[in-house]
């Protein structure tokens, strides 16, 4: 199963995050995304030819937070944003992070 199809599942808080190994595995499912040091976080910068056009992927994106129960961070600005996921529960990535990495890179 593509992380696209998994479904988030809660983290207990206070859970361990992933290891970097799992992290930098997992990296190699999305495309275009950065892995922080100490595999903390991930984050992808999308670019597109308007302000409009960046509101309505971000928009998706919105969609796509509320149906797994797993919110980004989102930077928006004229042409651009910038997601960043990690799971605050367990301080630093699950395998949340990644699944929705994968959704959001296929509405694209």
């Amino acid at each position: 199963m593509t992380l696209s199809e998994k479904k988030c599942i809660p983290c207990e808080v206070g859970g361990p995050p992933l290891p970097v190994q799992e992290a930098e595995r997992l990296l190699k499912e999305i495309h275009g995304w950065t892995l922080w040091p100490a595999a903390r976080a991930i984050s992808r910068e999308f670019k597109f030819p308007d302000f409009k056009t960046a509101f309505d992927f971000v928009a998706k994106v919105a969609a796509i937070a509320e149906e797994e129960g797993h919110h980004p961070d989102v930077s928006l600005s004229w042409g651009r944003v910038e997601i960043e996921l990690s799971t605050h529960s367990v301080q630093g990535l699950s395998e949340n992070d990644f699944i929705v990495a994968a959704k959001i890179d296929a509405v694209l």
